[in-house]
């Protein structure tokens, strides 16, 4: 149901692959609230995925960048301002790949030119986007930007690697340029840490399905679906959540408070 949330407001949308992707739910419930926005992902995951399909539905344009290149996102802002008309109102991030867990190595005996690849791509590709956007001053005032995380950036999850490095890096990240951008243009930054969700990328770590069954059983409301961490997301975009920022807001059915249920217990016990 549209409410028009956020009718006339710019925006771009980095991570979008295919209809598994939560940033490709993203797109469609800020179109279907009125947004406007370019959509972007690096050129070896368009090649890979459907992005071009989600473009025609939304009514949007594609812009191939890298996320890890500053002048790659220099491009993209100022080509998405030229073609939605105006400086932007919100920023989607939701950009994670680590060569270490593709490539099966244990955190233990990492190898450090892939970890620098993770922390890149995963997290510093946050900074590097909201230092051009402060350069090009292409964020209007109360804009929001958000970036996916996951709890592993609090907790040992051992199969999520050094990914849970990168996320506990991007959610500093989000603090500090939260403070910073918020002083000069009231720009909100925040991540949200979403429950565990069937994506290209989670299906790559492994026991991933293991996993997602154990969180719905220890979250009283289930896991979060990506249609509904879209909504959040719709929802922090908007004007409604003008003065939240610099936050983790942890969207997951109530895992990240729960330390074990009663439907755990009993497994355990019939073992």
């Amino acid at each position: 149901m549209s409410h028009g949330l956020l009718h006339g407001k710019r925006g771009i949308i980095f991570g979008a692959l295919n209809e598994m992707s939560i940033a490709w739910q993203v797109a469609l419930q800020a179109h279907a609230q009125g947004a406007k926005f370019t959509l972007t992902n690096a050129p070896i995951a368009m090649r890979m995925g459907e992005i071009n399909g989600l473009a025609e539905l939304t009514g949007s344009q594609v812009i191939s960048a890298d996320a890890t290149k500053v002048d790659e996102l220099e491009n993209l802002i100022t080509q998405s301002m030229e073609i939605l008309g105006g400086k932007l109102d919100f920023i989607l991030h939701s950009i994670g790949m680590s060569p270490n867990v593709r490539k099966g190595k244990h955190y233990t005996i990492t190898d450090y030119n892939y970890y620098s690849q993770t922390m890149d791509v995963s997290a510093i590709s946050l900074h590097k986007t909201l230092a051009t956007a402060y350069k090009l001053d292409a964020l209007n005032e109360w804009s929001s930007v958000v970036a996916l995380t996951y709890i592993a950036a609090q907790r040992i999850f051992p199969d999520y690697n050094d990914m849970a490095d990168a996320k506990s890096l991007l959610e500093s990240i989000t603090r500090s340029f939260g403070y910073h951008y918020g002083l000069r243009n009231k720009v909100r930054v925040n991540t949200i840490s979403q429950s565990p969700t069937v994506t290209t990328a989670g299906q790559g770590i492994k026991g991933f399905d293991g996993f997602i069954k154990f969180a719905e059983q220890m979250s009283p409301l289930g896991n979060a679906s990506a249609i509904d961490c879209a909504n959040y997301c719709v929802v922090m975009f908007s004007d409604l959540t003008r003065y939240v920022t610099m936050q983790n807001l942890f969207h997951d059915g109530g895992f990240s408070n729960v330390g074990v249920t009663q439907q755990v217990v009993d497994m355990f016990e019939e073992l």
